[in-house]
């Protein structure tokens, strides 16, 4: 139930509820120590009080003194040392009279009228006892307004007599604490014992603790809604605007969102949003990508798919062997024309997913030029007599970042569409140098009848075409994939006539690093 409630919860809602609970278990423990703390620090106090209460009456016992005025005010005189750290030690008869009053012995007068009418409390009337205990209103603890006189008649009919017993009262903001016993001999009580302390230092330590715990939880209460502003401020606000813009994308709105402003942020936020846009970017540019090249492909398989119909149509209701023959050959180029268009266009939709998972290290792009050259060579050079040639002034060396076998593709690309347009025996180059500002320049240049001129600006398009039938059949992808990756490589791609005759492709890549042999 608890995990299910959480779970419909923001990060900033949990927090708050979670320090919520903690706080509540906290303070339920803070309630029962404090509620604790009075009675622990009484108990420690009462247990002074009665070992004070049980060494005196040995000594009365000891000594055999009688619970009269005359030799209790003698024993007084004689061990008050005892009872120097205690603020009053009174002693009653069996008949509840006083007969001795630690109080007695105090030589300043102040102090003495200062108890007077406490001690002379107990000696009075019950009536005149209640009407001075109405007027100092003596509280107890337990909302009763009673006398020292009081107390012992209750203790001495109680089950609790023989037992030492404590009770605390308040008085004009004086918390005293108060033991009594009687004292027996030979299973007569010969009277009673009672010690009242000044407990102001349990109330001020219950008052210190109650303030400590008061103001920790205030402060505590303060740093959890600072940090609760900060996490909201600074971390949760940013993820529910990165939330914002992943929904933007997904339901292809147009809305602005805050990411570009999170772009900025150097801490671990900032590299998340600029991976996520730059991860967007790319998977957008992939989708365009797949939507255009779906778009061409269907709009190119349309025109043989339409002459593969007619074609076929017309087969079945021709009996004339040489048109069947002719028809029959158009459906096979046709069939072969849409085979190269699929081949082609999804080994470009791989050249683009392979790309992005290879890993991009410093080539000497060299010995790759000329292994894809000394492979045509040993092909075209027999097939059609052409002669490949691979040019460079042998001094430096050409280092780049890229992928291997994708620099092997962009130059056998090339290759092969130079030597397609050539006629043959006819020469084709390929050379390498460096431009002024040390990028590395390969040229692939034919003697082919070049490119027509109002068609320079689509060459690079996919499905473009401008060879005769005697040249062979492409698909018009060739190029096109070799733009995409050199594209991919942050290099440069340019296509142009010589001004002699055949045509010249130029790539441009960043160099890495010029040597000198």
């Amino acid at each position: 139930m608890l995990s299910n409630f959480l779970k419909n919860l923001s990060i900033l809602k949990k927090f708050l509820f979670i320090n919520f609970i903690f706080f509540t278990i906290i303070g339920l423990f803070t309630f029962i120590y404090l509620k604790n703390v009075q009675p622990n620090l009484i108990k420690k106090k009462s247990s002074n009080h009665i070992e004070v209460i049980n060494n005196t009456i040995d000594n009365l016992k000891r000594l055999n003194v009688k619970f009269v005025r005359k030799d209790i005010r003698k024993f007084l005189f004689s061990t008050r040392f005892l009872f120097q750290n205690l603020d009053r030690v009174i002693f009653f008869d069996d008949k509840l009279n006083l007969i001795g009053d630690t109080d007695t012995l105090d030589l300043d007068p102040r102090s003495f009228s200062q108890r007077l009418d406490t001690i002379e409390l107990e000696v009075l009337d019950s009536s005149t006892t209640k009407k001075i205990t109405e007027e100092k209103k003596l509280d107890t603890g337990n909302n009763k307004i009673i006398s020292l006189n009081d107390v012992l008649m209750n203790y001495a009919s109680s089950k609790n007599f023989g037992i030492p017993y404590t009770f605390t009262e308040e008085e004009f903001n004086k918390f005293k604490l108060t033991t009594i016993k009687n004292v027996m001999k030979d299973g007569e009580n010969l009277g009673y014992l009672a010690i009242t302390e000044n407990a102001n230092d349990i109330k001020a330590a219950i008052d210190e603790r109650k303030s400590f715990v008061i103001r920790t939880a205030i402060a505590v209460g303060i740093v959890i809604l600072i940090f609760s502003f900060v996490l909201n401020r600074y971390f949760l606000k940013p993820i529910k605007n990165l939330v914002s813009y992943t929904k933007t994308i997904k339901n292809k709105e147009l809305k602005k969102t805050n990411i570009d402003t999170l772009k900025l942020r150097n801490d671990e936020l900032g590299l998340l949003s600029s991976s996520l846009d730059d991860m967007t970017l790319e998977l957008q540019k992939r989708i365009s990508h797949a939507e255009n090249f779906s778009t061409d492909l269907v709009h190119e398989i349309r025109n043989p798919l339409a002459s593969l119909k007619s074609a076929s149509e017309i087969l079945h209701d021709t009996n004339d062997k040489e048109q069947r023959l002719k028809l029959i050959n158009i459906l096979s180029h046709d069939v072969q024309r849409i085979e190269r268009l699929i081949t082609d266009y999804s080994q470009m939709l791989k050249d683009e997913v392979a790309l992005s998972k290879e890993k991009i290290k410093k080539l000497d792009i060299e010995p790759i030029i000329k292994s894809v050259v000394d492979d045509f060579n040993n092909i075209y050079k027999l097939k059609k007599g052409i002669k490949i040639s691979y040019k460079n002034d042998g001094k430096n060396k050409y280092f780049i970042y890229g992928i291997e076998n994708r620099i092997e593709q962009i130059i056998a690309n090339l290759l092969d569409n130079a030597i397609s347009f050539s006629e043959n025996n006819k020469d084709v180059i390929v050379q390498v140098s460096k431009t002024d500002d040390n990028k590395v320049l390969i040229k692939v240049l034919d003697e082919g009848r070049g490119f027509k001129e109002k068609d320079m600006n689509k060459i690079f398009n996919r499905f473009y075409s401008n060879r005769p039938e005697n040249f062979g059949e492409h698909s018009g992808l060739g190029l096109n994939i070799v733009k995409n990756l050199v594209e991919l490589h942050n290099g440069q791609i340019n296509a142009e006539n010589n001004k002699e005759k055949g045509a010249k492709v130029e790539i441009i890549f960043p160099a890495t690093q010029w040597k000198v042999d």
